[in-house]
C-alpha cells in the first residue's frame, strides 16, 4: 500500500468522480487533504486509517520496562 489513497480510493471514499467534488466532499467530511499541482486531491492513507478507527503505529500495545541495570550500576 501506498502513501496516500489511490484515485479509486478517493473514489470510494468520497464517492465523486471530479477533482472538484472530490475536494468539495473531503472538506465536508473533515479530512484533511492537499491539491496537487494537477488540480487532484491527494490524502495521506495513515490520516484515513487513524480518521476511521484502522491500526496505527499510536494505538499498537507497546510495553515500557525500566532498566534495572541502571540500579545494579549505581549501587557499585
Amino acid at each position: 500500500m501506498g502513501l496516500f489513497l489511490t484515485p479509486e480510493e478517493l473514489e470510494q471514499l468520497t464517492g465523486r468522480v471530479r477533482k472538484g467534488a472530490q475536494i468539495e466532499a473531503l472538506r465536508a467530511m473533515g479530512i484533511m487533504h492537499t491539491i496537487r499541482p494537477d488540480g487532484r486531491p491527494l490524502v495521506l492513507r495513515a490520516h484515513i486509517e487513524a480518521m476511521m478507527g484502522g491500526k496505527t503505529e499510536s494505538n499498537e500495545e507497546y510495553s515500557v520496562e525500566p532498566d534495572w541495570s541502571a540500579l545494579d550500576r549505581a549501587a557499585t
